[in-house]
């Protein structure tokens, strides 16, 4: 995880459009971060950065989060030869490479390595490679240099709106952050609201039929966690095998309930705090510290 700290970030748009090519660097570092749409391959090509030595990634689209991490001495090549190939499902690449043109083949293969290593580690996404990659020997000073850059790279990804190198929750953050529960209609559930929405903690637990009024959807999304692995099932609950991100309380709940629910209120600390509420006195906490 990128160490959390006041950066300043960077952003290009070569071609005048938000949803187009995108270009991230931190300012003081050499290494830079662009994001093409498949639809864009064509100009990435021409630039001159598609010609250098890259680690690059490739995302899925349609909230699949499904990633293909790999390396090339000729990123823009190497990118044609996934485009090109039908069974590749991807929509955006984004690439890593040196301003100055520096990175060498072992950069990028220990960079590559390191950083499935990590993604499987933050299981973010579903990694689709079918090995570790190669990590080379690596002399000491290079290590340093590539742990650098990956640092910087995750940076630059979560930025985009890749965090795929950042853990959903870390120990000492599920011990100091204050922990919900959702236990209605059977469920047994624990979960963190952090600025990304509300994380459902490993273990968390559910029944897998509901009386409620319900429909097929709330079905199909747990049916396909299922099918991914993240939850698993005895035939009369379904258990979380790791902690998995909704985007809002309420859908987190929804997920539990299988029905309609709003989360403001469904989440609640153990000592029957709803969470609106808790929001709430924090935000007055926060007030009356300005204020003093």
């Amino acid at each position: 995880m990128t160490i959390k700290r006041p950066r300043t970030i960077q952003i290009f748009l070569p071609t005048g459009d938000p949803s187009g090519i995108r270009i991230a660097e931190q300012t003081t570092s050499i290494i830079r971060l662009i994001e093409v749409p498949r639809s864009e391959m064509a100009d990435f090509v021409k630039m001159p950065e598609s010609k250098q030595v890259g680690l690059y990634f490739l995302v899925s689209g349609d909230n699949k989060e499904e990633c293909y991490i790999g390396q090339s001495g000729d990123v823009g090549s190497r990118l044609m030869q996934h485009h090109k190939d039908e069974n590749k499902d991807w929509e955006r690449a984004l690439v890593l490479i040196s301003l100055t043109n520096n990175l060498t083949q072992t950069h990028v293969l220990y960079l590559e390595s390191l950083s499935i290593e990590k993604a499987k580690y933050c299981q973010r996404y579903d990694l689709l490679n079918g090995n570790g990659g190669q990590k080379p020997h690596t002399p000491i000073p290079l290590k340093a240099d590539c742990d650098e850059i990956h640092d910087i790279g995750s940076l630059l990804l979560a930025t985009l709106g890749y965090p795929i190198f950042e853990p959903l929750t870390e120990p000492a953050m599920t011990k100091a952050e204050q922990t919900f529960i959702c236990n209605r209609a059977g469920v047994d559930a624990k979960g963190i609201y952090t600025s990304e929405g509300m994380v459902i903690l490993q273990g968390s637990s559910a029944p897998m039929m509901t009386k409620r009024k319900t429909d097929q959807r709330f079905y199909d999304k747990r049916d396909a966690l299922i099918a991914k692995g993240v939850v698993t099932t005895d035939g009369q609950r379904f258990v979380f095998q790791r902690d998995y991100l909704f985007r809002t309380p309420s859908g987190a709940s929804m997920f539990l309930l299988l029905a309609t629910s709003n989360g403001w209120v469904d989440w609640k600390t153990d000592k029957g705090v709803t969470l609106h509420d808790y929001q709430g006195r924090t935000l007055e906490s926060a007030s009356e510290q300005i204020m003093n």
